[in-house]
């Protein structure tokens, strides 16, 4: 009861700013409840809502696979909400914040809490702009992001993940220049950590480097494409107690880099992309490092490609993704151990169709099947099903 007075008075108090002040408060959000159905066990997060890819084949005494088998679940943890707020011109820019919440968590153990998806201040003088707080992950290009039901949002083919970073834009005409300094904090990288395999933001911490990423893009009214270079410095081993383990500060950096491109041709909008990731785990993509027998660390890749396309104009929408990654580095052994996501994946692909009705007043309809096939030793896959509904405002 005493949190729903004070949000209210929050709420009133809100009101009373915008009638006495330059700044202007704009709401909007949504709620989506969501059933989905899976055919057998899968690598995810949040009750298996953020969908990676099948688990392998786990044969009990009797020779039965006990990841096999049909499980249901309906969540309406994506609700959102989010608040936008302009002010008046500061410094020769244009002003505006922005924070949006859903109730997702920071991780499994704090699913159905309130969680923070942005929150950032931006500064507009026409050619160029600053943005500063939590935003996407620069390997998100958001322009182009898949317009799959899931949380997922085509991961791991695509990245999905947002973090505290300053960027910066330059626009001249139809060409933009971006750059991006970013680090951790619910998408972490994986080390070791007293010895102990985990994730945790101190591997950037003590790095003190930030991630860094730079985009050169062309964009105009029904054509956008660009590419983008990404460089990750970590610390893979760090220390918060005594261990016997001889402590390490080396610092071990990653390159990834992608082409991606989007075209409206009419009714019809194509997104793609391909991306080399060399340990994008915090961008929810596959990819990682090796550790050695001599406290050496070793690169492993996947390279990723996917293709989404939907109609964007009427009440039916139609659309269809595909994913296809390849571990470029399948079968390596020779390893202490393995920091990343997918390493016993030889390859991986997802075809995914979909179909949405929307009112056009706010409420969506969508029903899809979602079909991904994992590469192992033993291939397997996994079909899901879902039905969906969302109400925006």
């Amino acid at each position: 009861m005493k949190k729903t007075l004070l949000l209210l008075v929050l709420l009133v108090q809100f009101v009373q700013l915008e009638a006495q002040s330059p700044f202007s408060l704009s709401w909007h959000g949504f709620v989506n409840p969501h059933y989905y159905a899976d055919s057998r066990s899968v690598v995810g997060g949040r009750e298996d809502m953020m969908l990676f890819y099948p688990k392998p084949i786990l044969r009990d005494s009797l020779g039965n696979d006990i990841n096999d088998g049909w499980q249901a679940n309906m969540l309406a943890i994506t609700a959102r909400l989010g608040l936008r707020i302009n002010g008046p011109d500061m410094l020769g820019a244009k002003t505006s914040a922005y924070i949006e919440g859903d109730f997702t968590g920071s991780t499994n153990a704090t699913i159905n809490d309130l969680r923070l998806r942005h929150a950032y201040i931006t500064m507009d003088w026409g050619h160029h702009k600053l943005l500063a707080g939590q935003y996407w992950y620069a390997m998100v290009i958001h322009e182009i992001m898949p317009m799959t039901n899931p949380l997922n949002m085509g991961a791991p083919f695509h990245c999905y993940a947002r973090q505290p970073q300053v960027r910066y834009e330059y626009h001249l005409g139809i060409l933009e220049a971006v750059a991006v300094a970013q680090w951790q904090l619910d998408n972490m990288s994986q080390g070791l950590l007293n010895g102990v395999p985990t994730s945790s933001t101190l591997f950037a911490r003590h790095s003190l480097i930030p991630e860094l990423n730079f985009q050169l893009r062309y964009n105009s009214r029904n054509l956008f494409f660009g590419a983008a270079a990404n460089l990750k410095t970590i610390q893979p081993m760090v220390q918060t107690a005594y261990t016997a383990m001889q402590p390490s500060s080396d610092r071990y950096s990653s390159f990834s880099w992608s082409l991606f491109g989007k075209a409206i041709l009419g009714p019809v909008t194509v997104k793609a992309q391909t991306l080399l990731n060399n340990s994008l785990y915090e961008g929810c993509s596959l990819g990682g490092y090796l550790m050695l027998a001599d406290s050496s660390f070793q690169d492993w890749h996947f390279n990723t490609v996917w293709l989404d396309v939907e109609r964007n104009s009427g009440h039916w929408r139609p659309g269809l993704f595909l994913g296809f990654a390849q571990n470029l580095d399948y079968g390596n052994t020779a390893f202490v151990h393995c920091l990343g996501r997918g390493h016993d994946i030889e390859y991986l692909w997802r075809i995914q169709p979909r179909l949405t009705y929307k009112t056009l007043t706010g409420l969506d309809f969508t029903a899809e099947a979602e079909y991904t096939h994992a590469g192992y030793a033993d291939p397997v896959g996994n079909l899901r099903l879902s039905l969906s509904m969302v109400y925006s405002f």
